[in-house]
């Protein structure tokens, strides 16, 4: 890893694997915030709407 050089538009860059990744500091990308809230939602939908049961066939014989 190096040392974090300055970027006009970005910040800090920090170098890994020899320059193969390079990572920024202070941001996350608004497709990525989308991301997460649209995984949050349907995850309360799914809990909401298959909420109950012990699911298909583990129910105890009548």
């Amino acid at each position: 890893m190096t040392d974090p050089t300055p970027d006009n538009e970005r910040g800090a860059v920090h170098d890994f694997a020899d320059g193969e990744i390079q990572t920024y500091t202070g941001r996350v990308n608004r497709w990525l915030i989308a991301v997460y809230v649209v995984l949050a939602l349907w995850a309360v939908y799914y809990l909401v709407v298959y909420w109950g049961g012990l699911g298909p066939g583990l129910e105890p014989p009548r």
